[in-house]
Formats: C-alpha cells, sequence, structure tokens
C-alpha cells in the first residue's frame, strides 16, 4: 500500500512501507502499461537498469502477465574494462536476474571491447528504435543511468556515450557491495544519455533505501539542472518514482 504520494511537475513519487511492497507496485504498474501498449503494437522495446535497487520490481515483474515473446529487451549502461570479470558486469546481473528467465523476443546488451565500435553499433540499433518502457534507478548523486552530475546533458545529441564515474557513484558500488573496495569499482562506463532515456513513453523508476533519501529530495526538490540529473524526469509527461520508506523518508 502506498503510505504517501508526492507530486512536482510532471513527476509522481510513491512512497511504500517496504521494499516488497514498492518492487510489488512498480511491477504492476509496468506490466498494465506493457500489456496496454501490445494492444495495439506489435512489439514494444524495454530498456532495463541493472543494479541491487531492481531487484525486487525485478522478482515481481516475473510473476506478472507479460508477453515476453513481444517485448525488445535493452541494457542500458556497462562498465568499461571487466572483460574477464563477467560477473562483475550489468551485463550478467541482466542475464541471471531477468533475460534468462522470459522467454524475450530479442535481447540487446551494450557489448565490451572498442568504446567507439561498441556505440557505434548501440547507436544504429536504438536509433531505428523508439523506446517505450524504462525500468531505472537513480544514483546516490541522483544520476540516471551513468550520467553523474559532471557528464549529464540534457541536451545531449549521442544516444549513448563512454563516461568517466565520479567517486559518490563509485563509492555507491561499494555500498551495494556489487565491489569489495573503491580501486575494484571501473573508473569509466558507457551508458545511454539523458535525452535517450526520457525519450521513453514512460518511466517507472525505483528507488530504494536510505542511501538514496536525499537524490530522492533532491529528485522531487531541487531545481531542474544537470546538477540533479534525475530531475529530468520531472519534465516527462508519464514517469513515476516508487521509493520506500527509508529512500522516502525526506519527503513531505
Amino acid at each position: 500500500m502506498c503510505i504517501k504520494e508526492v507530486k512536482k511537475d510532471n513527476l509522481t513519487c510513491k512512497v511504500f512501507a517496504n521494499r516488497d511492497e514498492m518492487g510489488k507496485a512498480a511491477a504492476k504498474d509496468a506490466a498494465a502499461k506493457i500489456r496496454e501498449l501490445l494492444k495495439t503494437q506489435d512489439e514494444i522495446n524495454m530498456v532495463f537498469a541493472a543494479a541491487p535497487s531492481q531487484n525486487d520490481v525485478l522478482k515481481h515483474i516475473l510473476n506478472e502477465d507479460v508477453e515476453w515473446n513481444r517485448i525488445n529487451a535493452f541494457h542500458m549502461d556497462e562498465y568499461i574494462g571487466l572483460e574477464d570479470k563477467f560477473e562483475k558486469t550489468f551485463a550478467y546481473y541482466l542475464k541471471t536476474t531477468i533475460f534468462d528467465k522470459v522467454p524475450l523476443k530479442s535481447v540487446n546488451y551494450v557489448g565490451s571491447g572498442d568504446v567507439e565500435e561498441v556505440c557505434k553499433r548501440y547507436t544504429e540499433l536504438l536509433s531505428s528504435r523508439k523506446i517505450d518502457v524504462v525500468l531505472c534507478g537513480i544514483g546516490e548523486n541522483a544520476h540516471l543511468a551513468f550520467n553523474d552530475p559532471p557528464v549529464a546533458d540534457f541536451n545531449d545529441t549521442k544516444v549513448i556515450k563512454a563516461v568517466k564515474l565520479d567517486e559518490v557513484c563509485r563509492n555507491q558500488q561499494v555500498n551495494d557491495k556489487t565491489f569489495d573496495t573503491l580501486d575494484e569499482v571501473p573508473q569509466y562506463a558507457v551508458t545511454l544519455t539523458i535525452p535517450t532515456m526520457v525519450s521513453a513513453k514512460y518511466m517507472f523508476c525505483v528507488v530504494p533505501t536510505s542511501n538514496k533519501a536525499q537524490a530522492v529530495y533532491d529528485t522531487m526538490n531541487a531545481e531542474i539542472s544537470e546538477a540533479v540529473p534525475a530531475t529530468a524526469m520531472r519534465n516527462h509527461p508519464n514517469a513515476i518514482m516508487y521509493t520506500d520508506a527509508d529512500s522516502g523518508a525526506l519527503l513531505k
């Protein structure tokens, strides 16, 4: 049950008592929108974030009535330089958490290798498609995908780009226990840009834990700017943010 709801500009933020209720609600809403879209479309294109923050929504969406064989799945962002540590990649997370568990029409990974070639290939892939649904989160620095404040650009002309990760973002990976130490966290990644993210018809943003409380507050209250990248969702006509009681604790 939603215990609090806040709206600022176009963005609605729903607060739930715990992570499980948050994930269940987000999964139910996303699945309902997928079913609605598939009434008038042969297929949909859906972008997935990969992070522990997405565990709850992905767990519950597996139990929803979804025609996965009509969904093209896309990978949102990826570290650079983990070719020999696949189990640490976002591709591995998505593969094991959802992509291998449902009969998707297609699975599209960012890939690895020469960064320029990776970006060129993925740009060509996405440029010919309209993104229908994004399942995402935000970072402790309010990044959207890997668009940290120093590299976020609301007017970016690129579909995907290489970025240097800021220290708050890299520390978050340690806080999330995806890496043991800061030195292990890659310094660079490739990411869908802000304009690519917000080009989606619908955005379902899932943000649990107390570590994200300030980022959630800033997303809803700060000036809309690249200093708080997630504020871009406040201009989106169909974006909803789902939080638990901890991440939504600062909202009034």
